[in-house]
Parts: C-alpha cells; structure tokens; sequence
C-alpha cells in the first residue's frame, strides 16, 4: 500500500466513531483517545487508527496510523510517540493550535508499527470474517483490541483458534503456549482439563508449564514461582540459592514457613557458616535442623571461631604470593604489602583513615585489590601513604596521606610513574607462573 492510497475515513465509520465516543465521553472530554476501523486494500486486512477529541463541543478527527496485517511496518502522520508521555497528537490542520508541531506534516510517514500502535476501540471488528482466509480464526471471540496482532498470529499458528473457543483469550498470543499445543497433545488435554480454572483467573505462562509438568494444582504453583522470583532476585539470599534448587527450594521455602524461628536472613547466615566449616548440606540433619535457632547459634559461634585463623592464614598467603611487588625503592620512598591485618589496622590508627576497616583484608583474600604500604626508608617503620592496587584494572584505585590527605606531588610520581610500571609488569609474571 501506498500513502496516496490512504481513503478518507467513511461517513458510517465517523458515526461508529460517534456513537461509541457518547458511549465512553456522553459529557464530552478535551482529552485525545483513539478508535480504529477495519477495512481492506486489495486483498489485505488494513487498520486504520483515527485520533478523537472535543472542543468547543465540536467533535474533531483525523487518521494517524495505517497497519497491515502483513506487515511490520505502519503509515503515520502528525503523531509522536513519548516513552514518559505516551502518544502525542497534532491539530495544527484542524485549526486547534497557531503552529505545526515538530513531527506534523503534510504527508505520512513510514515508521516501525511497534512504536506506532495506540490502544485503539475497533468500532467495525465484524468486518474480520468476511475475509475468506479469517473466517474459522474465532476473531469475532478474541475481543476488540490487538486484533492485528492476534490474526498475524493466526496466520503462522491456527492453533490459537483453540484457545480462543476454550475462552483462553489470555494466552492466544503466547507463541510458548502455541508451540507446546501444536506439539504435546498432552499439554493440549491438560488445557482442556483446566480451562473453567484458566478462564477465571490468569496465571502466568511459567505457571502453565510447571503445573502441567509436575501435576501440581495451578494456584499453588503460582505461589511458588512469584516467591521464587522474588526471592531470586535478593542478593543476600545467595548462599541459600547455591544449596537448594528446584524440589529441594521448594522443600525450603516450606521448613521456613513452618519453623517460626527461621527466615531467610538467617538461614542464609547459617548457610554461610555450615558451608564454611564444611557441613555435608545435602543431608537433612544439617539443612533442615529441628532446632533451628540453637543450630543456628552452635555453627555462627563455630563460624566466628574458625574465620579469624582462616582469614589469618589466606590473608598470609596473598601477601606471600604478591610480596615481589614490595621490592622496589626510588628517591628515598620504599614499598611494603600488607601482610595481616594487624598491619591494617595499625596503619588505620597511625593515619587516621579507614584501611582498617570497610573490609579491606577480605578484599585481599579474593585477591580484588592489594593494600601497599608507602614509607620514607630512613623512617621505614612509620606509616606515611596508603595504596589500594587494583589487580584485575592493573591502575592505582587509592593513595592517601594522614587524614585522607592526597600525598606531595614527588610522592603521586613515584606510585603512578616508577611503581606502578613496575608493578604492573611483576603482577603479569606472577599471573604467567601461577
């Protein structure tokens, strides 16, 4: 179709348009709705989207969308589209504003019809079923908006005539569903079994897959999987989801909303500690202890005991690994790792700054970032500069004096230009052995 083939609206299209518009707007409103018609091109479907609004108890229209059913591209004129505002309409030709607005125009436009596609009141749907190839397509039973959409659909999976005549209007879009009925004759009975229950109430796609599968009723599956969702998406419950999966997060949920001492904060502590000190998780005694809260307190007490020497240890061994970056020396500035966190907090105290705390030593034990220590060599023991080094971005993240105080210019030049090159290079040939 071309734009100069585009017909003015019909004089009994415009009183469908009015008749319905009474019907929504019986006082009138100033506010732009949408109403659309079905009419037809050679031998396709169109749609045409015509803008309403009052004024001055005069009622204005014009044409500002064409869709076809085969294709994916739309005819648009003097209407925008605002991703906070919505759809904007234009009344400069009807004599409702002095100027045109940026997007009016004398011609229509060609745009992708995503964008271009307002929820529209189809005031002639019945002209669906007189096109030979719609005619079984249940498009009289599918409702009145989206129908464009519902018969590209139809087109590529008749199925969905089924679900329209099962009164399962929901999920006639669904290509999942479409797909599953097309090649599981199961699944299509199951539907059957379940239409008066999907009728009523609308589940999720996700629901109909689950239920379907596990035979579980419909409502509780629901329930599992909005909780699951949610609980997927909280990042403290992290250590819970590496234990439980499947039946077993359902069995989980189900010990929570049962044991009234237990919810997910803290069961993901004692997720931590048991893991931690090195519990066999997939025995029942250790997952779902009868006792929670004195389980709980018996393996956090366990935990705290045994992660201060864990972390001694590890914290050891990363400061041994990276110690040849501490060996470099240049115009009278010397270089030290930290090597425990005894280390940090002193040099926090000394310097009045937060290395000591904010969880810098466990940011060494994941080997993110390493903790340098900048000294003048004659007094090498006193604490003078701090240096956070990034491992992975290889780049200095922080170096700070006394009080958080940037360090003397000869002090910036020694860490960003004599140390670092040569950190930088050292850090490559540890990473190259290990």
């Amino acid at each position: 179709m071309t734009a100069e083939k585009i017909k003015p609206i019909p004089k009994y299209i415009l009183k469908k348009i009015e008749k319905q518009d009474k019907k929504d707007y019986p006082i009138g409103s100033p506010f732009r709705r949408f109403y659309a018609y079905l009419t037809r091109y050679k031998k396709e479907l169109i749609q045409i989207t015509v803008a309403v609004k009052h004024h001055h108890k005069k009622l204005y229209y014009k044409q500002v969308a064409v869709h076809g059913v085969h294709t994916n591209k739309c005819f648009v004129k003097d209407m925008a589209f605002y991703n906070i505002a919505g759809y904007v309409v234009g009344w400069y030709e009807q004599g409702l504003q002095r100027y045109r607005k940026w997007f009016e125009s004398e011609q229509w436009g060609l745009a992708d019809s995503k964008y271009f596609a307002p929820y529209a009141y189809i005031v002639n749907p019945e002209s669906v079923l007189k096109f030979p190839e719609y005619k079984y397509s249940a498009a009289d039973q599918f409702g009145n908006y989206n129908l464009l959409k519902y018969l590209q659909v139809y087109e590529k999976y008749p199925q969905t005539e089924m679900l329209i005549k099962l009164g399962l209007t929901h999920y006639a879009l669904s290509v999942q569903i479409l797909r599953k009925v097309d090649k599981d004759k199961a699944f299509r009975r199951w539907l059957i079994s379940k239409r008066e229950e999907l009728r009523t109430r609308h589940y999720h796609i996700d629901t109909l897959f689950l239920s379907y599968r596990t035979g579980r009723p419909l409502n509780e599956t629901e329930k599992f999987i909005t909780r699951k969702k949610k609980f997927d998406h909280e990042k403290d419950y992290k250590p819970i989801r590496r234990l439980f999966k499947g039946k077993d997060l359902e069995r989980f949920f189900n010990y929570i909303d049962t044991n009234q001492e237990a919810d997910y904060r803290s069961y993901a502590d004692y997720a931590v500690a048991c893991t931690f000190i090195g519990l066999d998780m997939t025995k029942s005694k250790n997952a779902f202890p009868h006792d929670f809260k004195r389980w709980h307190d018996i393996r956090i007490d366990q935990y705290n005991t045994a992660k201060p020497e864990y972390d001694r240890r590890q914290f050891t061994l990363i400061a041994e690994k990276y110690m040849p970056l501490q060996n470099f020396t240049e115009n009278g500035l010397v270089v030290f790792i930290a090597k425990n966190n005894e280390e940090l907090k002193h040099e926090s105290e000394c310097l009045r700054h937060c290395v000591g705390r904010m969880n810098y030593d466990q940011k060494m034990i994941r080997e993110e970032t390493l903790i340098f220590f900048i000294r003048k060599a004659e007094t090498a023991d006193t604490p003078f500069v701090t240096v956070e080094y990034s491992i992975d971005k290889k780049k200095i993240l922080q170096c700070y004096g006394n009080n958080n105080f940037r360090p003397d210019d000869y002090v910036i030049e020694f860490v960003h230009n004599q140390w670092l090159p040569y950190a930088n290079k050292t850090i490559k040939q540890i990473q190259a052995v290990a």
